[in-house]
């Protein structure tokens, strides 16, 4: 169902096609990240990336059954310009495809999320994260308790939003300041913590490929 995951996204995003010869295989997100932030730092192109497991792949529409099947068995795919989120972390910069989480607990303390997936793991958690629209979903909150229980039952689901107390903004870039720091997490993988993070859309800087087309 290529382009027709989402609401608002478009029938033009994502073609079949031939998966390239060179194309790189990745099981996870931060198998993806990896890839991307060795090319950047080593001030190479991103090679296309074959997605098999992760919430990216997901999101594309990569069917939870298919997510063991081996990249070198697959000729077609379905192709997608992605998107890819720059962060500024403390001052030293990395990249991440899926999500980025900061939080001390998901139980207390500020909560922020900026998605350039719908999924983290189970959890619907950006119903209306579109991979290729130049945009990240941000979700910034620190609710009570009651609330959060109430929004975790709604998770699986995507029906926690929009609420009162979760603010929501669909960005390119975005700055903030952490007061106390938080941990950060890239593509479900601890990095830190941070008390001042900078995010930006690098749009459509990955070739991501589901394997066996729409």
């Amino acid at each position: 169902m290529i382009g027709k995951r989402g609401p608002g996204w478009g029938v033009d995003f994502g073609a079949s096609g031939e998966i390239p010869p060179d194309a790189l295989a990745a099981g996870s997100d931060a198998a993806a990240g990896k890839i991307v932030a060795e090319a950047r730092r080593a001030n190479r192109a991103i090679p296309p990336v074959v997605l098999t497991g992760g919430d990216l792949a997901r999101t594309l529409g990569l069917a939870p059954a298919r997510t063991a099947s081996s990249p070198s068995l697959a000729a077609i795919g379905a192709r997608f310009e992605v998107d890819v989120g720059a962060a500024l972390v403390d001052g030293r910069l990395h990249w991440f495809v899926a999500h980025l989480v900061v939080r001390r607990s998901w139980w207390r303390g500020r909560l922020l999320v900026a998605a350039n997936a719908s999924f983290i793991g189970r959890w619907n958690a950006a119903p209306r994260s579109h991979p290729g629209d130049g945009r990240l979903d941000v979700f910034d909150a620190d609710p009570p308790l009651g609330v959060r229980l109430a929004a975790r039952r709604r998770l699986p689901s995507g029906t926690h939003v929009p609420h009162p107390q979760i603010t929501q903004r669909r960005v390119a870039a975005a700055q903030y300041e952490l007061d106390p720091d938080l941990d950060v997490y890239l593509d479900g993988v601890r990095l830190d913590r941070v008390r001042t993070l900078s995010l930006r859309v690098e749009p459509g800087a990955l070739e991501a490929w589901v394997p066996g087309g729409p």
